[in-house]
């Protein structure tokens, strides 16, 4: 991930495999990001060949929050050159809505600033609370979605209540 930064938004680039692994690092960033008073994200999608459901979860739901505090017009994620395969998956998802899709080539005013995103080293444990809290964002957002990841969020949480998982 590549982020930039400036005072109306920030720019974050995916590249590659956004897939679970990453999925904490996504997560704390976005997260600390709002917490610093951002309200504006471009999600650079051009160079990620692929996006798991874990990552996919953590993207919606972070789309469903902006979207909260955001007009009726506007959208808190714009997603920059997402390939058609992401874009169905979106849909299929019931998460699309949640997005401003747009293509070209990202226009960066003078006072962006590159920020390397800190690594949380997540545990074993937390990459499983954030596949578990993406999952059920997902079923929670779109009633279709809990057919297909019931088994996986109980299994999920059947693994964070494992004594011998714990730290």
């Amino acid at each position: 991930m590549l982020v930039l930064a400036c005072k109306n938004f920030v720019c974050v680039k995916i590249m590659g495999r956004a897939n679970f692994t990453y999925g904490p690092d996504f997560k704390s960033l976005l997260t600390g990001l709002v917490a610093k008073g951002y309200s504006r994200f471009i999600i650079d999608l051009s160079e990620c060949v692929l996006m798991d459901s874990t990552f996919l979860g953590l993207l919606a739901g972070f789309g469903l929050k902006l979207n909260q505090a955001a007009t009726p017009d506007e959208h808190g994620i714009e997603l920059l050159n997402p390939n058609p395969r992401l874009v169905d998956l979106l849909e299929n998802l019931g998460a699309l809505h949640l997005f401003k899709i747009t293509k070209g080539t990202l226009q960066l005013p003078g006072d962006v600033q590159t920020q390397a995103p800190d690594s949380l080293n997540p545990t074993r444990e937390q990459i499983t609370r954030t596949c578990l809290e993406a999952h059920q964002s997902l079923m929670a957002m779109n009633p279709d979605n809990v057919v297909r990841f019931k088994d996986v969020t109980r299994f999920l949480a059947e693994d964070l209540q494992n004594p011998k998982n714990a730290p």
